[in-house]
């Protein structure tokens, strides 16, 4: 099964003295490329050794219980390596297999992490701004920039909407099974009878659209620029600084207000903009294939309920894999790895079971 990797050091040999050769460094786009493919050949390397030296293991251990028949004790031990050593073997060769997966071309992107209130009034935009915080922090924690390109506060601290750009290392590959709905159940600090109340907020994951990704004609574009409304400083409701840019064959549109600049406010409405026209040809894409495939894996649907938050019982639960939790107050403080990893296995054993 990975007879293409017998050769595989002496590739990771040729990345190195590629990485050495000093035409490279000037070239940064390039540069990156094999850096990165650099570290995945070089991961796929260590597996392989380490599988392979498992081998070794199971052949010595299997040739022992053939020819040490006479001593019972020494055939028992190796026969209960053997079965240690069968359980390493399996795991290396499922960790080789997600490695050789075919990649998702998004999954080093930055993204913009698009958050609406639903149901529920107040009580969903103040959770739609702590689902915010919890993703800032998490987005702190791997060392990644928060950029926020669009908002728009409600008076007590909520959000009915809040969309962010996230740039770091596979931003895509970490947060792109978090689309979807999430349900919050709780007591609201306005209910004085202690009833629990269930809210909802939409998330949406979108990856950065480049200029090579997509390329949109001036004249599918119209622009539109106002005064700028809500909190925002000196300068608000004195210039025409908001802009809203409408796609003219789709009719999405995308409006911003949170600079003081008219040029900065069309600059990241187009942003966000390419963004969505690329995650609605993606998403069109997917669902054709999806069809012909009869295939769930990585729908990311938006419509569906996908983990619900329940805070009397410091619970949190996706419903996607079954997974429950109890450990919420960690969850929404930014430690997602409980939740992330979990989901992440799931989908690449998803994808496993596609390609065999």
């Amino acid at each position: 099964m990975f007879d293409n990797l017998r050769d595989i050091d002496e590739k990771l040999d040729a990345l190195e003295r590629q990485l050495s050769e000093p035409s490279l460094v000037s070239d940064q786009q390039r540069y990156r490329e094999v850096v990165r493919e650099h570290a995945q050949v070089a991961k796929i390397a260590g597996l392989y050794a380490a599988y392979t030296s498992v081998c070794a293991q199971i052949d010595d251990s299997q040739e022992l219980i053939r020819t040490e028949q006479d001593d019972p004790d020494l055939v028992a031990l190796a026969k209960a390596e053997l079965e240690d050593l069968a359980l390493k073997q399996e795991e290396l060769e499922k960790a080789i297999r997600i490695r050789l997966l075919p990649k998702d071309s998004n999954d080093e992107k930055n993204i913009f992490l698009e958050i609406r209130a639903g149901t529920g009034g107040d009580e969903a935009a103040l959770f739609a701004a702590d689902l915010f915080r919890m993703y800032s922090r998490y987005a702190e924690m791997q060392g990644w920039r928060v950029e926020v390109m669009s908002v728009n506060p409600i008076g007590i601290g909520g959000f009915k909407e809040i969309i962010a750009l996230i740039s770091g290392q596979q931003v895509y590959s970490r947060l792109k099974y978090e689309s979807g709905v999430h349900r919050v159940q709780r007591v609201p600090d306005t209910e004085t009878q202690g009833r629990i109340h269930t809210s909802a907020v939409t998330v949406a994951i979108i990856p950065e659209a480049e200029e090579v990704d997509l390329h949109i004609e001036p004249n599918e574009l119209k622009f539109d620029v106002y005064r700028s409304s809500g909190p925002g400083g000196q300068s608000v409701n004195t210039t025409d600084s908001a802009v809203r840019v409408t796609h003219l064959p789709t009719g999405l549109v995308v409006t911003c207000q949170d600079e003081k600049s008219q040029h900065k406010n069309k600059a990241k409405a187009l942003q966000v903009l390419r963004a969505r026209l690329l995650d609605r040809m993606e998403q069109e894409r997917h669902d054709r294939i999806s069809e012909e495939r009869k295939s769930q894996v990585g729908s990311g649907d938006r419509s569906e309920r996908i983990r619900t938050y329940n805070f009397p019982q410091g619970r949190v639960t996706d419903h996607r894999i079954n997974l429950t939790i109890y450990r919420l107050d960690q969850v929404i403080a930014g430690v997602l790895d409980d939740v992330l990893e979990p989901l992440i296995t799931h989908y690449q054993t998803e994808a496993l079971k596609s390609v065999h």
